[in-house]
């Protein structure tokens, strides 16, 4: 995997055995050839896209499959110049947090108390088994959804349903409409599943006082896991 042909290879030599095996088809699939297809094209065009293809596959380098205790689900990644690394929500070092990350900070200061970090990078959480998923992972430079609908939906769908399958109870978070959709299919304990679905509005601007402020995801998460014999995420950002 590289960034002229991040998916070249069946399965991406990168990802983690815990994925790369289950995923094999569909790395294998028409669906995937077409994608890649599509995204040397883009480059060869002179666009720009966004992360970086070493970087594509980013939330499952960091969080192998055996790993996975909390889900984040986000849409696409960052468009901005040198925003998108690979995990939702998550921005570089060095890079100005975005509204929405944000307001997810005001939410982790109101739950755990703890003070808003002076970055962005959430690689901490991913690296505890927090899996920070998109569910596109590409973009082009500036253009917001530009790569909806090209295949990586249909990527993601299978891990999260990986996911899903695992005996291990799970949190699932999932912030807006968007996620919740993507993600219906998760039966909450609540159903009689054995994972736990937070489901809330989306940290947005637009959204975040419908439902998100106040709803708590941090703590939830950690009690669940706790109650679960796991440890809990230490959600602090290191400086």
């Amino acid at each position: 995997m590289n960034d002229t042909d991040p998916i070249a290879h069946r399965p991406a030599p990168r990802l983690d055995p815990s994925w790369a095996e289950p995923l094999a088809d569909m790395f294998a699939a028409p669906m995937m050839a077409d994608l890649r297809a599509f995204l040397l094209a883009q480059k060869a065009q002179g666009k720009r896209i966004f992360p970086k293809g070493s970087e594509y596959f980013r939330a499952l380098d960091l969080t192998p499959l055996d790993k996975v205790r909390v889900v984040i689900l986000g849409q696409d990644p960052y468009h901005g110049e040198g925003q998108a690394h690979g995990l939702c929500f998550s921005v570089q070092r060095g890079v100005r947090p975005p509204p929405s990350l944000v307001n997810i900070f005001k939410e982790m200061k109101t739950d755990l108390g703890l003070d808003p970090p002076r970055h962005g990078n959430l690689t901490h959480w991913a690296e505890q088994g927090v899996l920070l998923l998109n569910s596109v992972l590409t973009v082009e430079m500036g253009q917001a959804a530009s790569h909806q609908g090209r295949g990586w939906e249909k990527f993601t769908d299978a891990v999260i349903a990986l996911v899903a399958r695992q005996e291990r109870p799970v949190v699932f978070i999932l912030w807006g409409a968007y996620a919740q959709k993507k993600a219906a299919f998760v039966q909450d304990v609540s159903q009689g599943g054995r994972h736990l679905v937070i489901r809330s509005a989306h940290p947005s601007p637009l959204s975040a006082h419908n439902g998100f402020f106040g709803s708590r995801p941090f703590s939830r998460a950690n009690d669940f896991l706790i109650a679960h014999g796991q440890p809990p995420i230490d959600w602090k950002l290191p400086e």
